[in-house]
């Protein structure tokens, strides 16, 4: 780990006691902070609480609200919800797919992009919505997500 983050981490843990019911909230305020949990990061945490790496894992990996790779700048989100579906998010999820090359739930090489699926937006009246980081795209079309991802700030296949 570089000094950078190292110096982070300490900041971190100097806030816990080293119990082993400090784990979630540990895992929340790293993943805060690093954006998702590292691998080397979660090895100083389970010898911080003494417990076993597997043990920092399976609670990790049990909770849906804890990432173990990073995510791409640009989160592509593409809603899911019964207004959207019947108006064709499907189609739009599938375009998504094809402009950036990712399969929903993976992440470009360059970490530019995460390609993800969500059960509900909550701007149904927009259906079908397409969420990008924190700007939401609604009455969106497969010609509408193709112009959107392969826009200057947009798509990892933009040409």
């Amino acid at each position: 780990m570089e000094e950078l983050r190292k110096e982070l981490l300490r900041g971190i843990l100097s806030r816990y006691q080293g119990k082993r019911g400090e784990l979630v909230p540990l895992l929340q305020d790293v993943q805060r902070n690093f954006g998702y949990l590292p691998p080397k990061v979660m090895g100083v945490i389970a010898r911080f609480l003494n417990i076993t790496e597997g043990d920092a894992y399976s609670v990790a990996s049990f909770y849906s609200q804890f990432r173990l790779e990073p995510l791409g700048r640009r989160r592509v989100t593409v809603c899911r919800g019964t207004a959207c579906h019947i108006r064709g998010a499907p189609k739009l999820l599938k375009e998504a797919e094809k402009v950036l090359d990712l399969r929903e739930g993976e992440t470009s090489g360059d970490l530019e992009y995460t390609l993800e699926t969500v059960a509900c937006i909550g701007c149904c009246a927009l259906a079908p919505c397409i969420r990008v980081n924190v700007a939401v795209h609604g009455e969106m079309t497969p010609e509408k997500v193709r112009e959107l991802l392969r826009a200057p700030s947009g798509g990892h296949n933009a040409k």
